[in-house]
């Protein structure tokens, strides 16, 4: 094939070197606006997998490659007067000058023709002269521009200010952060060596430092001048160097995100930044580029048609960027609200930087550094009043009088196994069980303050004195026989009541026998369903009412904490959300105004229920229907209003407010918005949302994200979840039940077997 390449940057001559590997007959050209030694970064950090998928590509171009890289183990977090070093991380990294050199002289002797300083050339022509040609032309490709139409592009310019610089300071033998706070806020650096003299020192702060300080104003070397001052105890002397000879005045930058929608056009395909980007807090776009380069020549050369190829190629690349761009995505989002966490323990912020981009899992910390990670969870079970050589789900939490054994929670969920809104043997038999569990705080589902506040006919109640009777039967048994406590989460449905059964349609209406609903506004739950009633003040004051009936009956059955359900689009949650409370009185509006109806029943049942236990609140934080709705900044404002009134934990779930809901899944997706809420309101939180494994638990905790874990699915799968992640954890801090020992002694045996055979 005839081959044009637009961009002499790593990815495209790593393709050009690729091409010519596989055929020497193709005849590839390199374009290249700038000069053979411009270079506009500094160092590049790549990964073991990555050059082992260069060797394999090309052995001797990974061998020069390899013959200059610098390579560390550690990472250095220098934060509040501490440098916490922790080890076992691998990077290794390359001078970018020094990488394109490599690359041009392995295509000069392959036979690939670079032409540098040389523009490319109008799409359409090269289209028209090349077989091929491929837009290896960076994050702000001009190919990608002129065929935005068909490319689709998504381009996220994110928050943060940064400059790229360098400096003859080395940071020994550690990727350092260093965090630094000023009169105008907080800056930092990332900074790494990567030759035998010269490290990349890239600066990055929020926007209102950055304009409070004028840096936008400033020339190269003033800015220069400036940052070196702030981190003149670090530099030894040293001066900071930019190479960004081609901008005038400031050369700081916001990063863009990139991702588009097809990758391929006719004979024209996207490669590298071109077709997406990562962030440099994870220092992986070289990877991303180089075997992306890699994947494409083989499917370009493997005999399918260049459609065919394109389209595998699209495919087989897309799912890593995506996991790669999630990681980058978290990675960045950490660096623009860092200032969240600077009041943090050096311990837990140094965790808390590692883990950021949710790659790094605490288990594959202890991997990396042991020694380091065992002294965190000391730290942490410490603060707790815990006992050293646990993990963090295995320390006590303490809630008014109420002390939890561990911070593991089984999570609310619905079993539609009441009658007539009693609880049955089943329900005995469901929350024993999962009590004898070992997890610390067992929740049972939405308890309904009235028939009509059910949201089927399946859902339990506490309304009746069967019901108070019911319920007292289990939670005797839960504090005769485990070491469990027990809490009761009290909720009305309001526009989504009256439908069927879990198990049959979902949110459904009833085929008949419905009863009315009521919200807070008018307005039906989908066009299935009837219009609610809009509450009038005495159905405020009687549903009130029924809250505060329901709290003295958990308090009299002896639960030892209740939550108010204020999420998921029910009762509580339809006046605090505005895409389903569209009043023009005083409950409807603003927060603050749709907050008073929720707040006033809180406040009533905070005054019924013992001022020794303690009380939680569940929201949504975001009805995942951007400024329409309760957005994750709205909900630290709602999670400071109920903690003033009160409550002891924000319990912090997200959507099911509106059928108009997009969510963005993944593991663990919902706990950013315990995060925030936790660590910007200073509030104890407890996290939920597809966290499924003893690691994201203790990652989260030991990161400061919550305070207690909850997991629902898993504990429907496995009541016994909590002991068993202990054995899998060589961690039995939870106990098993005394006639279960026999049980517990061989599930030790075979854990230990299976974690042997791993270190075979």
């Amino acid at each position: 094939m005839k081959i044009l390449v637009i961009g002499g940057g790593p990815a495209g001559l790593y393709f050009a070197i690729s091409m010519k590997r596989r055929d020497p007959g193709h005849d590839v050209t390199v374009v290249e606006r700038n000069r053979a030694d411009d270079t506009f970064g500094w160092g590049i950090v790549l990964s073991d997998e990555t050059l082992t998928n260069m060797a394999a590509n090309d052995a001797e171009s990974e061998a020069q490659v390899r013959s200059h890289f610098a390579y560390w183990d550690d990472i250095a977090v220098i934060h509040a007067g501490h440098r916490t070093m922790s080890s076992g991380h691998g990077f290794c990294g390359i001078g970018r000058k020094q990488l394109l050199m490599d690359l041009q002289t392995r295509a000069r002797d392959l036979g690939v023709d670079l032409r540098f300083e040389t523009p490319a050339p109008p799409v359409g022509e090269a289209m028209a002269e090349y077989d091929l040609v491929v837009a290896a032309d960076g994050l702000n490709s001009g190919v990608r521009t002129a065929l935005a139409k068909h490319f689709r592009p998504e381009i996220d310019l994110r928050r943060n200010k940064f400059v790229w610089l360098g400096t003859r300071q080395k940071f020994g033998d550690a990727f350092t952060f260093i965090f630094e706070k000023t009169a105008h806020g907080w800056i930092w650096a990332h900074a790494y060596q990567f030759d035998a003299a010269t490290a990349t020192f890239i600066v990055e702060c929020a926007p209102e430092t950055f304009d409070a300080f004028g840096f936008g104003e400033m020339s190269k070397e003033e800015n220069a001048a400036v940052l070196e001052r702030i981190f003149a105890k670090y530099l030894g002397g040293h001066a900071l160097m930019s190479n960004a000879n081609h901008i005038r005045g400031s050369a700081w930058l916001n990063f863009p995100r990139v991702l588009c929608e097809t990758w391929h056009w006719k004979n024209v395909v996207l490669l590298g930044d071109a077709s997406a980007t990562a962030h440099f807090s994870i220092g992986s776009g070289t990877k991303l580029g180089l075997e992306s380069a890699i994947a494409l020549a083989n499917f370009l050369n493997d005999g399918s048609d260049m459609e065919t190829a394109f389209r595998r190629y699209q495919e087989d690349r897309r799912l890593d960027v995506l996991r790669l761009q999630s990681a980058a995505r978290n990675s960045t989002e950490w660096f623009e609200e860092v200032e969240r966490y600077l009041d943090l323990d050096p311990v837990q912020f140094n965790y808390s930087l590692l883990t950021r981009s949710q790659r790094i899992s605490h288990e594959n910390l202890r991997l990396r550094d042991g020694a380091w990670l065992r002294e965190a969870e000391d730290w942490f079970q410490a603060r707790a009043g815990g006992n050293a050589g646990h993990v963090p789900m295995f320390a006590p939490f303490q809630l008014r009088d109420m002390r939890l054994k561990n911070r593991v929670v089984v999570s609310p969920m619905a079993q539609y196994k009441a009658v007539d809104g009693c609880p049955t043997d089943w329900h005995f038999v469901h929350y024993a069980e999962r009590a004898k569990g070992g997890a610390g705080l067992v929740y049972t589902e939405m308890t309904c303050t009235s028939p009509e506040g059910r949201i089927t006919q399946g859902c339990p109640g506490l309304y009746a004195p069967q019901h108070e009777a019911a319920w007292r039967r289990l939670v005797d048994f839960v504090h005769a026989e485990t070491e469990a406590k027990i809490c009761c989460q009290i909720g009305h449905s309001g526009r989504k009541g009256s439908t069927q059964l879990g198990w049959e349609e979902m949110d459904a209406p009833l085929k008949a026998g419905n009863w009315p609903t009521f919200s807070a506004s008018a307005l039906a739950w989908s066009p299935a369903h009837a219009a609610p009633k809009e509450m009038d003040r005495a159905d405020m004051d009687r549903i009130k009412a029924e809250f505060v009936a329901a709290t003295e009956m958990a308090a009299r059955a002896g639960f030892d904490m209740i939550e108010l359900h204020a999420a998921h689009g029910y009762l509580i949650s339809s006046f605090i959300s505005p895409k389903s409370n569209v009043r023009s009185d005083s409950y409807g509006g603003s927060l603050e105004n749709r907050m008073r109806y929720p707040l006033e029943v809180f406040h009533a049942m905070r005054a019924a229920w013992p001022a020794a236990r303690p009380m939680s609140v569940r929201i949504s934080a975001n009805d995942w229907v951007g400024d329409e709705g309760v957005t994750p900044e709205e909900a630290v404002q709602i999670a400071r209003a109920f903690t003033e009134a009160g409550a002891d934990i924000i319990d912090v779930s997200a959507g099911q407010t509106s059928t108009e809901a997009r969510p963005v899944y993944g593991r663990m997706f919902q706990t950013p918005f315990s995060d925030r809420i936790r660590n910007e309101a200073g509030i104890a939180t407890m996290a939920v949302g597809n966290i499924t494994e003893p690691d994201h638990v203790n990652s989260i905790l030991m990161a400061g994200r919550a305070d207690l874990v909850c997991l629902a699915r898993p504990h429907l799968a496995d009541p016994y979840w909590t002991l068993h992640a202990g054995l899998a954890l060589g961690d039995e801090a939870g106990g098993w039940p005394l006639p279960y020992l026999a049980g517990r002694d061989q599930a030790r045996r075979l854990a230990e077997r299976a974690r042997e055979m791993e270190r075979v």
